[in-house]
């Protein structure tokens, strides 16, 4: 069977879950070798600039982040953190406005590597879900695929208001997916970037996987013991124990340079607010969602995916990377390439390897 990873930005897998609950330390982690067929383009570093410790990237302060950051009340009852940059002097008639969307455990920070590229030539926004970050974290909410989506889409409506490119990682992702695939509401999404692109809000969402069917009875187990108080409890603070999530972290990024004590903050910090372990056993026990594989096909704007290759959660050799590997040559309006050595955060890990791929997508999105 597969070795199990998990990144501490998506949901952990259910094996690691049980490892958890009954080993006083965390289990060490390796890195899967995905299978090399179905791939449409291997990308690698093809400037001086993107060097092999994961190029030369001016990221954003996290103070700068806080300090702009700006509030936005949801449904008229909660707080939503967002964060927006641009600019004005360099918009050209190919900028465009993007809104990002972290994954699971992370937040706008997640994004600091990527907020400065971009906003040279386009409007940038970024949002923590409802649930993390610095939003809201309301005690009994149920959380669904579908909130979050929701949320998305209301952000645009109402704050952005105009026509944006999603940016996504993992949930984000997916997230992004459901918002665009919503009839209703296309006119407000113009395309979409997805990075390595979840298959659900948590594992019980691929049922076509062997490896799933064989855990059934395991995610079973635990989602009874998660809504046990104590259990959940005892479990989400050895998770959130910023040691244990630097060795997690060390073990899945292929650049180990970007592990650093800025990245444990970002995924430690709003751990420790208030709601967010409600969040987290709601999360891992409620429902998967949507799959990405029954929306995509009903999608029509441009869609750009990036995946690391290196990627142990949502691997190209599991349903969904095969699906998204299978998609160029099926759908004229999607573009793939697959980031060599990179694995679930693409943005985070080599944000060279990102920037060289989004960025000329981006500029010609304007004559699509």
């Amino acid at each position: 069977m597969r070795a199990l990873t998990w990144t501490g930005l998506s949901p952990p897998p259910p094996a690691m879950v049980a490892r958890m609950m009954t080993t006083s330390k965390m289990v060490a982690l390796r890195r899967m070798t995905p299978r090399k067929d179905r791939v449409c383009v291997r990308a690698t570093a093809s400037s001086s600039a993107a060097v092999s410790s994961g190029g030369v990237v001016e990221a954003v302060e996290l103070a700068e982040i806080g300090d702009m950051s700006k509030k936005w009340t949801w449904k008229g009852e909660y707080s939503i953190n967002y964060f927006v940059k641009s600019s004005p002097e360099e918009v050209t008639p190919a900028s465009q406005t993007v809104l990002l969307v972290h994954g699971f455990g992370a937040s706008i920070p997640h994004w600091r590597r990527n907020i400065n590229a971009l906003s040279k030539h386009h409007t940038v926004y970024a949002i923590d879900l409802l649930g993390f970050g610095a939003s809201e974290k309301p005690p009994g909410f149920s959380y669904t695929m579908e909130s979050w989506a929701e949320l998305i889409l209301n952000f645009l409506e109402e704050v952005v208001q105009k026509p944006t490119v999603l940016i996504g990682n993992s949930v984000g992702s997916l997230a992004c997916v459901i918002a665009a695939s919503e009839e209703s509401q296309r006119d407000l999404v113009k395309g979409l970037v997805l990075l390595n692109c979840a298959g659900g809000m948590n594992n019980k969402a691929v049922f076509d996987d062997w490896r799933i069917k064989l855990l059934m009875p395991l995610l079973l187990l635990i989602d009874f013991l998660l809504k046990q108080r104590g259990i959940a409890s005892a479990l989400f603070n050895r998770v959130k124990d910023r040691e244990n999530l630097k060795n997690i972290l060390t073990n899945v990024y292929s650049n180990k340079d970007n592990v650093d004590d800025i990245l444990v903050e970002i995924i430690a910090g709003p751990a420790n607010s208030e709601g967010a372990l409600d969040a987290f056993v709601s999360i891992l026990t409620g429902p998967p969602g949507p799959n990405p594989i029954t929306l995509i096909p009903g999608i029509t704007k441009p869609v750009l995916v990036l995946w690391g290759d290196q990627d142990g959660l949502t691997p190209l050799d599991g349903p969904v990377g095969k699906y998204f590997t299978s998609l160029p040559d099926q759908l004229p309006n999607f573009n793939l390439y697959v980031l060599e050595g990179v694995g679930h955060c693409p943005q985070d890990d080599r944000p060279d390897l990102v920037h060289e791929r989004l960025l000329p997508w981006l500029a010609q999105l304007s004559s699509t």
